[in-house]
């Protein structure tokens, strides 16, 4: 039954980021090359949100405020839609792509975006796993004119879900468990803890059975330390 559910929720991730892609050229002239870089021990991101824009948009999370439901959306379960579909209609926004599949330790994806209509500021976001609600992001970063900008992120944590690192409430190919965060009933929370605000994670803490994962290692393979992510780019003409 674990490896059954594993399987489906494996497969309904990459199926919901592929649906979620948009189109990423306006007419293919000038383009942004976005490349990102897992640079983990043993932690996967999940497909990657890119999105080319003009200066106004609104950062996708701030450090110290609550996380909005797109992100949540993508810290919990990897699901880019909502964000997708917010941004589509955002006339700050050139373009949207996305990696469409996960990605390893130590292996890179690049995502092409739009450069046209001013679009001088690139932002990304993608889940950690396996976390609760970690994830990596870019906030409307300065896109080179020529050349490459190299940027780093950090593993950050919505603050949405309690840090539990139980499977049951892990998506992903580690532990093949549920997104979204488990629901309170008869107002007693399975899983309490969240901090409520978007906050640099704190890692992996081996409290919960991420070492019965598939094949099995030690919970504290997962650990990490800033940055986890190196995230190159380039203007292309």
């Amino acid at each position: 039954m674990f490896n059954i559910l594993r399987t489906l929720t494996s497969i309904a991730i990459a199926a919901g980021l592929i649906l979620t892609s948009s189109s990423v050229f306006a007419d293919g002239s000038k383009t942004y090359e976005v490349t990102i870089t897992n640079i983990t021990n043993a932690i996967i991101f999940t497909p990657i949100l890119v999105a080319s824009h003009k200066k106004g948009l609104a950062p996708l999370f701030e450090l110290g405020l609550p996380a909005s439901d797109d992100m949540t959306a993508i810290a919990e379960g990897g699901n880019t839609g909502p964000l997708t579909a917010t941004l589509g209609v955002d006339p700050d926004v050139v373009a949207v792509g996305n990696s469409g599949g996960l990605l390893h330790p130590g292996a890179s994806v690049t995502v092409m975006v739009s450069a046209e209509k001013g679009a001088k500021h690139i932002s990304i976001a993608s889940m950690m796993l396996p976390t609760n609600d970690g994830f990596i992001g870019l906030n409307g970063v300065k896109a080179p004119k020529k050349g490459t900008a190299t940027y780093y992120s950090p593993g950050y944590d919505a603050g949405t879900e309690g840090n539990d690192e139980k499977c049951a409430n892990i998506p992903g190919p580690q532990c093949g468990g549920t997104g979204p965060s488990p629901i309170v009933v008869l107002g007693a929370e399975t899983n309490p803890g969240d901090e409520g605000y978007v906050h640099i994670h704190r890692g992996i803490q081996g409290i919960g059975d991420l070492s019965v994962v598939e094949p099995p290692k030690p919970s504290h393979i997962y650990d990490w330390r800033n940055p986890v992510a190196k995230i190159t780019i380039t203007r292309v003409k």
